[in-house]
């Protein structure tokens, strides 16, 4: 790679990467929002939480790379334009393919990092977070108590606790157990902690009392300095993890176990996940060439490129949200898979042709009448 090369790949590289970290912490926040009831509802703590959003990344990241592309793109060409360094390029020998080349090299390595993360890193990390994500919906400890309410797990069963302290111990423990019958059940404790007993998950309740009504109305209390309430009843041993389309690798898009209902239902959604996850990486490729076609493909202005740029803007918007809207017509008509690649292959196109429909200019209008300062400075007046 020439000098030149990589001077003008070195002013799109910093820009595409301070543009990738700007969107992906945007990305993050809202992302962290919306899973901060891990925190809040289900009192996990702050290390699950960075996990679960920290797994999330590599499919924002796929979401924001050829936004970031397209601004980054926008920003360095829009400066060497308006510095003339292009102009100098173009009044150097260098053709337009040779200007434009870093950049979409640039686009086509980005284009094939994102299909890399389509294919193996995104699905790895989403089924590791719908794994952590199922723990926790199921968690016995955080869907049992929460400090300082009256909870009703299931039908007939009421429980509650003051507080929970750092070690995960429920201070002044209340649980209300009704059964068939008409009898019931209060314990009272100062303290417990769940516990898993002969492989059974289990309430320990340490020093506090115990209140049941007989069928005839008699009252029974009791003491204790421990006692073990059984919770088995409440564990749901017959759910699985369940991977949604975006969780799926490519083999089980493309060739989907049929004898499963689910699947067999789904098939033409999973077959339209699976061209997406090899399509869209080409929007890195689009987003750049549209990006080059609103500074490259327009000649020097000292103005800038204001109303190129929003021009060119609105087509990058207009493409990606047909690219979406192809996408959800697939999952009805397969045939409509084929037009996820077209759209950015078309986006791609326009802008090469955009740039390559103006050639540069070198040579020198010999006919032209001499300004009067060239005439001067020659010596012979106009």
């Amino acid at each position: 790679m020439r000098l030149i090369d990589r001077y003008l790949l070195r002013q799109l590289l910093g820009p595409t990467l301070l543009a990738t970290a700007a969107l992906t912490g945007v990305a993050l926040l809202s992302q962290s929002l919306s899973a901060l009831d891990l925190m809040v509802n289900q009192r996990q703590s702050a290390l699950v939480f960075l996990k679960v959003t920290l797994l999330a990344m590599p499919q924002l990241i796929n979401i924001v790379l050829p936004i970031a592309l397209f601004v980054a793109a926008l920003v360095a060409l829009n400066r060497l334009h308006t510095e003339q360094e292009i102009v100098v390029a173009f009044a150097g020998g260098m053709s337009r393919w040779r200007v434009i080349s870093p950049g979409l090299r640039l686009g086509a390595t980005v284009a094939l990092l994102a299909l890399l993360m389509n294919l193996f890193v995104q699905p790895a990390c989403l089924r590791a977070m719908r794994a952590e994500l199922f723990e926790i919906r199921t968690d016995l400890a955080a869907t049992l108590v929460r400090p300082g309410a009256f909870v009703e797990p299931t039908p007939g069963l009421t429980v509650y606790a003051q507080s929970v302290d750092g070690a995960g111990e429920f201070l002044n423990l209340f649980i209300h157990q009704e059964r068939d019958g008409g009898t019931a059940t209060t314990y009272t404790a100062e303290s417990g902690h769940m516990a898993t007993r002969q492989g059974r998950p289990v309430m320990v309740m340490l020093k506090g009392s115990n209140q049941e009504f007989s069928e005839r109305g008699v009252l029974n209390y009791l003491t204790f300095d421990e006692y073990i309430f059984d919770l088995t009843s409440l564990s749901r041993t017959d759910e699985r993890v369940h991977y949604k389309p975006s969780d799926r690798y490519p083999h089980e898009l493309f060739f989907p176990d049929l004898q499963q209902d689910w699947e067999k239902r789904n098939r033409l959604g999973l077959l339209a996940e699976g061209h997406a996850r090899i399509a869209t990486p080409l929007y890195n490729i689009a987003f750049m060439a549209l990006a080059l076609g609103a500074i490259i493909g327009a000649g020097f202005s000292r103005t800038g490129y204001g109303r190129r740029i929003a021009v060119f803007g609105a087509i990058a918007a207009v493409v990606r949200i047909l690219g979406f809207v192809v996408q959800a017509g697939a999952e009805d008509a397969a045939w409509m898979n084929i037009l996820q690649y077209l759209v950015p292959l078309a986006a791609t196109v326009f802008a090469l042709r955009t740039i390559f429909r103006q050639q540069v200019n070198r040579t020198i209008d010999i006919s032209r009448k001499p300004s009067r300062t060239a005439a001067a400075a020659s010596g012979n007046p106009a």
